[in-house]
C-alpha cells in the first residue's frame, strides 16, 4: 500500500476505466482506486467508480467535460499529475476505455517517466470491444470478419495532412471500428465511399455504450449520415463498419433488459447499497449510488451493556433490522463476549433479510413475522403470550416507538438499546444534484424513513426536492417509507408488497414491464 508524504515522490497509476459499466473495471483498477490519495478523472469515466476511492480524505479532482466550458488543457492535466506526485502523494488518473487506446495516456505516462515519477499502467476494456458486444455485434465472426481494425475518427491537428490510410480500409474486408469520429462522420463516410467502399456496407453507431443511456442506430453507408443526424447521435459513441453489423437483431442482449435505458439511484448507506445495486443492474438498470444516510455508533451505550450484564434476566432479543443485528455483534465482541451469552433467549428477526444476518452469526430465530415491520412483530409475538416476559430491543438511537410501546401494553417488559444511529452523511452531492436537474435519473429508490429526511436535508428543502424529483419515478420499501414521502408532499409511484430489497426491485421491474405493454 502507498503512504503519502509530505516531500519526496509520490507514484502515478494511469489506469482504464473501461467503457461505462462500472462493473467492467479490472481488479487492479479497484485496488489502485483503493490506495490513490488524489483520483484525476474526466467525463468518460463512470463517477460510480469513485466509490472504490476509499481513502479517508482522498482528494477528487473533475479534469473537464469537452463542450460544457470546464475542460482542463492537456498540459495542464500533465502538470497536475506531476505536481500532486511530488507532494508524495498517490495519484491515479482514472481514464476512459483503456489510457492507451486513442486515450492520450501514452503522452501523459511520457511527462510523468520524464519528471522520474514512479508509475504503473493497468489496462482497461476499451470501447472499441466492449460496445459492440454491448450492441449485440461481434467484432470478428468466423464466417464474416476474419480481421478487425481500430482506427481514430479524430487525428491531432499539428500533424497536418491526415495519417488515416482510408484507401487501405476501403479495400479490406474485416470489420472497421472508428473511435472519436461522429464530429467526422459526412467526411469518413465519403473517404470510405470515395475509395471503393460498396454503398451497402453495414454501419453501427454507438453512443454511451455499456451504460443505461446506450443508443444504438444502424444503416449503410449510403444512408448512415442521413439517419445519424435524424436520430440525433452525438459524441461520445463508436463507428462500426462491416458485415458483423448485421447479426446486431439477433444477438442484441443488452439493450433487451427489462430495465435497460433506466437509471437508478440508490440512497441506502454505502456499506449496504450493493445489494440494491446489483439486482438492478441484473434487469439492466444503471445505478447511481447517493447515500443520504449513514450508520455510526450511538452517543450513549448505557442501555445496551446494562442489558448484557444481566442478559440471563431477558426472555427474548427482538432485531428490527440488518445493522441492529450487525452492531449488537460489535458491540458484544467490544466486550470480548461472544453469542454464548445469548443461550437463553429466543430471537425473533422483523423479516428475511434480517433473519439471514442473524444467520451468518450461527444464530436461527425463533420468530419471522409474515409482515415485514413492527406491526408484523407484533402479531406474531401477541400469540406466544408476552405478559412478564422481558424483551431486548436492540435498534437505531431514533426509530419509531410502536413496537416497545405496544409490547409493553401486552404485559412485556421492554428495554431498548441504542447499538447504532443514523446520521446524514457529509458528501459533496452536487454531482447527484446536476443528474436530477437534467431528469437523468428514472427513479430513485427511499428504503427508510430516514433516507427520504436526509435526502430532503440533503438537497435544499421541501420545496428544492420536489423541484428535483418531479420527473423521477420515487420507488419505496414499504407503507412506513411511503408515509414519510408523503409527508414532504411527495408521490411514492412503486411500493414494495413486502419490506425487502428484493421486493422493491421486483416491483420496479413491474412497474415498467406494465408501461411498456
Amino acid at each position: 500500500m502507498s503512504t503519502p508524504t509530505t516531500t519526496g515522490t509520490g507514484k502515478v497509476y494511469l489506469v482504464g476505466a473501461g467503457p461505462g459499466d462500472p462493473k467492467l473495471i479490472t481488479l487492479r483498477g479497484k485496488e489502485c482506486l483503493e490506495e490513490a490519495d488524489v483520483v484525476i478523472y474526466d467525463y468518460l469515466a463512470n463517477p460510480a467508480l469513485l466509490r472504490h476511492a476509499t481513502k479517508i480524505a482522498v482528494e477528487l479532482i473533475y479534469v473537464g467535460r469537452r463542450g460544457r466550458g470546464h475542460y482542463l488543457d492537456q498540459a495542464d492535466i500533465n502538470a497536475l499529475l506531476v505536481a500532486k506526485a511530488h507532494e508524495g502523494k498517490t495519484v491515479l488518473r482514472l481514464k476512459g476505455g483503456d489510457p492507451f487506446i486513442f486515450g492520450r495516456g501514452g503522452e501523459e505516462a511520457e511527462v510523468v517517466a520524464d519528471a522520474g515519477i514512479p508509475f504503473e499502467v493497468v489496462p482497461g476494456i476499451s470501447s472499441a470491444l466492449a460496445c459492440p458486444a454491448y450492441a449485440g455485434i461481434p467484432i470478428t465472426h468466423r464466417t464474416l470478419a476474419s480481421s478487425a481494425a481500430i482506427v481514430t475518427g479524430h487525428e491531432d491537428p499539428v500533424k497536418g495532412s491526415p495519417h488515416v490510410a482510408w484507401k487501405s480500409y476501403a479495400q479490406q474486408e474485416g470489420t472497421l471500428v472508428i473511435l472519436m469520429g461522429m464530429r467526422n462522420l459526412p467526411s469518413i463516410v465519403r473517404s470510405l465511399l470515395d475509395e471503393g467502399k460498396p454503398p451497402t456496407t453495414p454501419v453501427a453507431l454507438i453512443r454511451w455504450g455499456t451504460r443505461s443511456a446506450q443508443r444504438t442506430v444502424t444503416g449503410t453507408l449510403h444512408d448512415i449520415v442521413k439517419t445519424s443526424t435524424e436520430a440525433g447521435i452525438v459524441p461520445p459513441a463508436i463507428i462500426v463498419i462491416g458485415d458483423v453489423v448485421t447479426l446486431r437483431d439477433k444477438l442484441n442482449w443488452y439493450e433487451r433488459r427489462p430495465l435497460f435505458g433506466k437509471k437508478v439511484m440508490v440512497t441506502r448507506a454505502l456499506s449496504q447499497a450493493k445489494e440494491c445495486s446489483d439486482l438492478l443492474s441484473h434487469y439492466g438498470a444503471e445505478t447511481v449510488e447517493c447515500p443520504t444516510i449513514e450508520m455510526i455508533r450511538p452517543t450513549d451505550t448505557t442501555e445496551f451493556h446494562h442489558a448484557i450484564d444481566h442478559i440471563e434476566q431477558y426472555d427474548w432479543a427482538v432485531f428490527t433490522s440488518v445493522n441492529g443485528v450487525t452492531y449488537f455483534m460489535r458491540h458484544l465482541h467490544d466486550r470480548n463476549q461472544d453469542l454464548r451469552v445469548l443461550h437463553n433467549l429466543r430471537l425473533c428477526c422483523i423479516g428475511p433479510r434480517t433473519a439471514q444476518e442473524l444467520r451468518k452469526h450461527g444464530l436461527i430465530p425463533d420468530v419471522v413475522p409474515e409482515t415485514f415491520q413492527a406491526e408484523g412483530v407484533i402479531d406474531a409475538l401477541t400469540h406466544l403470550g408476552l405478559k412478564g416476559k422481558r424483551v431486548l430491543i436492540p435498534r437505531a438511537e431514533i426509530a419509531r416507538d410502536v413496537l416497545p410501546d405496544t409490547l409493553r401494553t401486552l404485559g412485556a417488559e421492554v428495554t431498548v438499546a441504542a447499538v447504532y444511529r443514523t446520521v446524514q452523511p457529509d458528501r459533496d452531492i452536487a454531482w447527484a444534484r446536476e443528474m436530477l436537474e437534467n431528469n437523468e435519473v428514472s427513479v430513485i429508490t427511499f428504503t427508510s424513513s430516514s433516507t427520504v429526511r436526509n435526502f430532503v436535508n440533503l438537497f435544499g428543502g421541501r420545496h428544492r426536492a420536489y423541484e428535483l424529483l418531479s420527473q423521477t419515478t420515487i420507488a419505496s420499501i414499504g407503507p412506513i417509507t411511503s408515509g414519510t414521502v408523503k409527508e414532504f408532499g411527495l408521490t411514492p409511484t412503486i411500493v414494495a408488497k413486502e419490506n425487502t430489497i428484493p421486493s422493491m426491485v421486483d416491483a420496479i421491474v413491474e412497474h415498467f414491464h406494465v408501461i411498456s405493454t
